[in-house]
Formats: C-alpha cells, sequence, structure tokens
C-alpha cells in the first residue's frame, strides 16, 4: 500500500468517528420528548454512542494533529486552540470554554439567582468539535486538489524504500553505507518539513544540523526532538566522515531506527 492510499484511508477513517461523534453530540442535544420519538434503529444508535465522545475524542485528536500537519499545515494552530484555547484568558465563558475543559470534567459554573448555568459549555464544546470536523474536512479536498503536493508522499515511498536498502545493507556488513543512505533520507525529509514550514534556508549545502537548528528556532520541533535529531547527524557523520572509528551494528542500527521514526513523527 502507497503512503497516499494510506494517508487517504486514515482520513477517511477519521472523518467516520468525527461523524459518530457529531451523532452523539445530537443524540444529546433531543429532549426527552423527542428521544421517545426515535425509531428502533435510532435508539439503538444512540445506546451505541452514549459517551462515544469522551472514549474515543484523545486518540482521535492525536491522529488527526498528525494528517493536518502534513496535508494542511497552516491550519494546525487553529485546530490545536478549539482543542485548549489559546491560553491568553483566565476566567471560563462561553467564548473561552473549550474541549480540554470539557474532558477535564469543568462545567459552567451556575447563576446564584436562579441556579441555571452562566453560559452553554454542552453547546460551546459541539460547536468547537464541528469546527475541528470541518477543518478535518477540508484536508479530505487536498488529495483532489490541484493544491496537493503528492511530491511529500511519493517522497514518503521512496525514504521507505531507502530505509529498507540501509538495513539489508547493514544486515551484510556494509554499516558505513547503511549510515550515509540514512544521512542523505534526513536531510531531504528535513528539508521538506522546512519547505512546509515556509523556513529559509540560506545556505547552498545545508546539513542536518543547520535544519535542525532552524526547526527549533521557529518552533516546529521541541528541544527533545532537537536533540534526537542532533543524535541521529552525529551518528551519521561517524559513518561518513569519522575514519578513525568504524561505527558499529548498534550504532547503525539506532540511525536506521531513528530514520524511521523521524519521518513519520516530524512534518
Amino acid at each position: 500500500m502507497t503512503n497516499l492510499i494510506r494517508y487517504k484511508d486514515d482520513l477517511k477513517s477519521l472523518l467516520d468517528t468525527a461523524k459518530l461523534i457529531n451523532h452523539d453530540f445530537a443524540f444529546r442535544s433531543l429532549s426527552d420528548d423527542h428521544v421517545k420519538k426515535l425509531n428502533k434503529e435510532q435508539q439503538e444508535l444512540k445506546k451505541k454512542l452514549t459517551n462515544f465522545f469522551e472514549k474515543n475524542y484523545q486518540g482521535w485528536y492525536t491522529e488527526a494533529i498528525s494528517v493536518i500537519k502534513l496535508l494542511i499545515p497552516d491550519r494546525l494552530t487553529e485546530f490545536i486552540e478549539l482543542y485548549k484555547g489559546d491560553g491568553k484568558h483566565k476566567e471560563i465563558s462561553g467564548s473561552t470554554f473549550n474541549i480540554q475543559h470539557w474532558l477535564k470534567g469543568i462545567r459552567a459554573s451556575s447563576d446564584d439567582w436562579n441556579f441555571k448555568k452562566r453560559f452553554d459549555d454542552f453547546g460551546a464544546v459541539a460547536m468547537r468539535f464541528n469546527n475541528q470536523y470541518q477543518i478535518l474536512n477540508s484536508a479530505e479536498k487536498r488529495f483532489t486538489s490541484s493544491l496537493l503536493d503528492i511530491k511529500q508522499l511519493l517522497q514518503a515511498d521512496f525514504f521507505d524504500t531507502e530505509i529498507e536498502v540501509s538495513k539489508e545493507l547493514s544486515k551484510k556488513g556494509f554499516n558505513r553505507a547503511a549510515g550515509v543512505i540514512c544521512g542523505v533520507v534526513i536531510e531531504k525529509h528535513l528539508g521538506q518539513v522546512c519547505a512546509n514550514h515556509n523556513i529559509p534556508i540560506t545556505k547552498k549545502f545545508p546539513t542536518i544540523s543547520d535544519f535542525n537548528e532552524q526547526l527549533k528556532n521557529k518552533d516546529v520541533i521541541e528541544i527533545t526532538m532537537w536533540r534526537f535529531i542532533q543524535r541521529l547527524g552525529d551518528l551519521r557523520n561517524l559513518c561518513g566522515h569519522n575514519k578513525s572509528k568504524e561505527p558499529t551494528n548498534d550504532d547503525v542500527n539506532e540511525l536506521i531506527e531513528g530514520t524511521d521514526k523521524l519521518i513519520k513523527t516530524v512534518y
């Protein structure tokens, strides 16, 4: 299965789950009278979807972020803020109440006079999730629009093949060659990540370290990932430049596994 097909399948699965969450919200918003009017099939679906949102959202959110990073990275910040807000508001109100509040069990406080909720917390969550759903839905259009750069998806297939070649070379004792191939994959991938985030690279022949520093400085990656990539760069240099020390099988296996992890987690 190519990465293009896999991404399409993953996105379809995420959208299907989102639709079920919206059904869950719709059932919850019904009055008792309307619930009684549901047919048998609808009643069964309502029962099946009880707390479906709370049970499935966190996994859905994590997977959705990966898809958005790849296909529509310019919408990522908006998508995240719908989950946890922008961190600028200390008071919880109808406009600042977010999905994370709801999942933590936080609810709107009651008015001291009429004991009614000060705002519709459930409505706020449903609205925010629907906005996330629409953002994710717009990603699907990237697959059929002229804006989709399928070069990245085809490149991912190429990288997978190169990693397999590295594994075979390592098994046959060609550790330096295996490490050099991984280094090329890392450089090309980080170059594409910089392009995805509109980060200019001024050097004519940038290295892993150059890409890594720029991604850290632009807050695309955190310090933990920066150190991880730095370690991969050191291992690549051991394979390609350090003639006084031979890379071990453990060194090359670490580099191969790290390269595979990198291309699948950093977009």
